[in-house]
């Protein structure tokens, strides 16, 4: 069978399952370990001496072996995924060449040999063009799958080396300060030997899993073995608070935020754990206050366009899923528009979203997280593969502030910013963020509230005239000088930027289908506008 009919009966999706199920394996592993660990704590309860502690060291070195099994499944899963995805995007290139057979007016056989149509009457010279466009088009696409599956093969079968050899080597002698920029980390972590990251990997998964400069595979097996003990962590406080009488508002909030961030850990972990596509990437995992996290659809080190969402007010661990359904949202409508591109979406929320308005109506939240959000696209710069990606970052409402003043303070690596539901930015006018020129978007519905959000003086001068600032009077009336609460409007045609549509759906609804703003950010994404 040739290699243009094995690409056109192929099925990503048994190699994505097939994934999943050695990664499913790791729920296993857990229990065992569990297990060993019990009738160790009884053997050693009821036993002494010499043949005892041979056998103690017996049992611990066969924890540990049993313990280093999870980074090797997580990774086996981490290679048939990327191996669908490329098999996906594969397909769908050979389908877009040979669809474009017919109207090119060229025929393709059984064997994806390309000849002109002989019913179709034209001069040679005019045949020829037609004939190498669509076999260029077939012979890319079969490129990209035999490399995809030559790079799956090597990369299993260094896995299957390593299990045989020993698994886990020395610990590196050295690690950069946990300052260092991400390009100083990326260039640290080529330096080390399979062995030594996958070390650290596994002694050390709180290091690898939230520093920026190591790759997303080596992030997402540290972050998804750490999943226990963070929920282990999360319990454990929760029993503390229930015990604690009389229990007072800070006891009765507390709890309330425990158990809404154990429901979004739960939430989360389901995700990581399904057979969906794109694969999901752990890429920061936090539990402290109402919880961060980082998570990537598609391996963000691999994709041809990477979009960064940064959502705004009340963003925690509790509604990551949500969250993460309108970063989804947008990929997939990039995989619509550009089905042999890859593209991933990453949900961004490492940094302390406001609860309330109060907390809204200052910036300081959104100054702190500047220096994170900063670093963090530069070490998807740095840990990219191959050419560099069409990096966009896309803020939401008080996650555009966020994004602008990041930008502003910081600089940020993107090739776009797009900024939906805005209060401001920050900033007077697009030049100010120090993106490339026409690359600043915005996009705010016509029934959007965050119109509302006046600026400081503007609500002086309401509340000296006793003219409620969010009633009737207020309306939804654009300020004629589009000034907002953070600065100048960037959906203001004197801000500088571009400015995409939305129909009426209010502050959330941007990812709704059939809204032209969901169609705006993915060409955005794409570079298609």
């Amino acid at each position: 069978m040739t290699g243009y009919a094995r690409l056109w009966r192929v099925d990503p999706e048994r190699w994505r399952a097939a994934g999943s199920a050695w990664a499913g394996l790791t729920g296993r592993v857990d229990r065992w370990v569990g297990d060993l660990d019990a009738g160790a704590g009884r053997l050693r309860a009821g036993w002494s001496g010499g043949a005892a502690g041979s056998a103690g060291a017996r049992l611990t070195g066969l924890r540990g072996d049993l313990a280093a099994l999870s980074p090797a499944l997580i990774e086996a899963d981490q290679v048939l995924a990327e191996f669908a995805g490329r098999l996906r995007a594969a397909r769908a290139r050979l389908v877009a060449a040979v669809e474009s057979a017919t109207g090119a007016g060229v025929l393709v056989d059984r064997h994806g040999r390309v000849t002109a149509d002989p019913a179709v009457p034209r001069p040679a010279h005019r045949a020829g063009p037609a004939v190498v466009q669509v076999s260029t088009g077939i012979h890319a696409a079969l490129d990209l799958a035999g490399a995809a599956d030559r790079e799956a093969t090597a990369r299993l079968a260094e896995l299957t080396a390593a299990a045989g050899s020993g698994w886990v080597g020395v610990p590196p002698p050295w690690r950069p300060p946990a300052d260092a920029p991400p390009a100083v980390v990326r260039a640290w972590w080529a330096g080390l030997t399979p062995a030594q990251r996958r070390w650290l990997v596994r002694h050390e998964p709180a290091t690898v899993g939230c520093r920026d400069g190591v790759p997303a595979a080596a992030r997402d097996q540290a972050n998804r073995l750490l999943l226990g003990v963070r929920r282990a962590e999360l319990w454990a406080e929760r029993g503390r608070l229930l015990t604690r009488f009389p229990r007072g508002p800070a006891e009765l909030a507390g709890l309330r935020r425990v158990e809404r961030a154990l429901a979004g850990l739960g939430a989360l972990g389901d995700r990581l754990a399904s057979r969906e596509t794109p694969r999901a990437y752990l890429l920061g995992l936090r539990t402290g206050g109402e919880g961060r996290a980082i998570v990537a659809l598609g391996n963000p080190d691999r994709a041809d366009h990477v979009l960064t969402y940064v959502p705004g007010m009340t963003s925690g661990l509790a509604d990551a899923t949500g969250e993460l359904g309108r970063a989804d949202r947008v990929r997939a409508r990039c995989a619509d528009l550009a089905p042999g591109a890859e593209t991933a979406a990453v949900l961004w929320i490492d940094y302390d979203a406001p609860d309330f308005l109060h907390e809204a109506f200052r910036s300081g939240q959104a100054t702190a997280a500047g220096p994170a959000l900063h670093a963090f696209q530069e070490g998807l710069r740095a840990t990219h593969d191959g050419p560099p990606a069409r990096q966009t970052v896309l803020g939401h409402s008080y996650g555009s502030v966020v994004v602008g003043v990041a930008a502003r303070d910081h600089g940020l690596a993107a090739d776009a910013v797009v900024f939906v539901g805005s209060p401001g930015v920050g900033v007077e006018r697009a030049a100010d963020l120090r993106v490339p020129a026409g690359q600043v978007w915005s996009s705010t519905a016509p029934d959007d509230a965050i119109r509302l959000a006046r600026p400081p003086a503007d609500l002086l001068r309401q509340a000296a005239l006793e003219v409620p600032p969010f009633g009737p009077v207020a309306g939804l009336v654009d300020r004629p000088d589009g000034g907002l609460w953070f600065g100048h409007d960037p959906s203001h045609p004197g801000f500088g930027g571009r400015i995409f549509p939305s129909d009426r759906s209010g502050h959330t609804g941007y990812w709704d289908d059939g809204n032209p703003a969901l169609d705006g950010m993915a060409r955005i994404v794409l570079g298609r506008t």
